[in-house]
């Protein structure tokens, strides 16, 4: 837990028309060659996606554990996998590493964005312990408590579609990454929607998450200009 209160924010947001997974990049040095395109978000299978905050390595096996339970049922059942059972398999999982000596847990906590048949689009959190639950929107890693409290003044049930979770995701990173200015080789965006009985996960390009960026700060100059009180002549 000590790890992942110190990886870098991961949060996600349940929207009408989607799901929306926004995470901070700690990795930004200049001489590292960027190979991967996504540093902390991980397609799972067709339907599925995580973000990770903690060891990344630890991170590495349980992805792959996770598309491989996946694939099994694939194979088995001719169906994507239902939200919750995957995130349920995993975690008997990691339960079984805090049982035993000579292993210790993992040291990564998962958000999970997904849609099935049964309840549409699901956002899930899984902690070390095994322990998991569904959420409208939540956050894990540095400054999380700051930005669930955040985001239970902002989000509105029902009355959130994706282009507001986006605009809501910038806002609460903007406040809660310990960045002083919030740039997009500092951010992953990724999106998760249905069109055509078939879901899309996107990772948001620099250039969108730079566009939605400015829009943010656009807005947030125009409140203070508001805000300020008139200058007496």
């Amino acid at each position: 837990m000590e790890a992942i209160g110190h990886a870098g924010t991961c949060l996600g947001i349940l929207a009408s028309d989607g799901i929306v997974l926004a995470a901070e990049r700690r990795n930004t040095n200049k001489l590292l060659d960027e190979v991967f395109f996504s540093e902390k978000i991980y397609q799972l299978n067709a339907d599925m996606v995580c973000s990770v905050a903690g060891i990344t390595s630890d991170a590495n096996v349980l992805t792959n554990e996770l598309r491989l339970i996946s694939q099994r049922y694939l194979l088995q059942y001719g169906e994507s996998i239902p939200c919750e059972q995957l995130v349920s398999w995993l975690c008997d999982v990691k339960q079984a590493y805090t049982q035993y000596g000579g292993k210790r847990p993992f040291g990564v906590s998962l958000l999970y964005a997904g849609w099935d048949h049964q309840y549409g689009f699901q956002l899930y959190q899984s902690d070390p312990s095994g322990n998991y639950g569904g959420w409208k929107a939540t956050c894990i890693g540095n400054n999380s408590a700051a930005a669930v409290s955040m985001l239970k003044q902002e989000y509105k049930e029902g009355e959130t579609n994706l282009e507001d979770a986006l605009a809501l995701a910038i806002r609460v990173m903007s406040k809660t990454m310990d960045a002083t200015k919030l740039t997009p080789d500092k951010l992953e965006l990724a999106t998760l929607t249905r069109h055509d009985n078939k879901t899309f996960i996107k990772v948001l390009p620099v250039a969108q998450v730079k566009a939605l960026i400015a829009d943010h700060e656009k807005k947030e100059a125009a409140e203070a200009a508001k805000s300020k009180p008139p200058t007496a002549s």
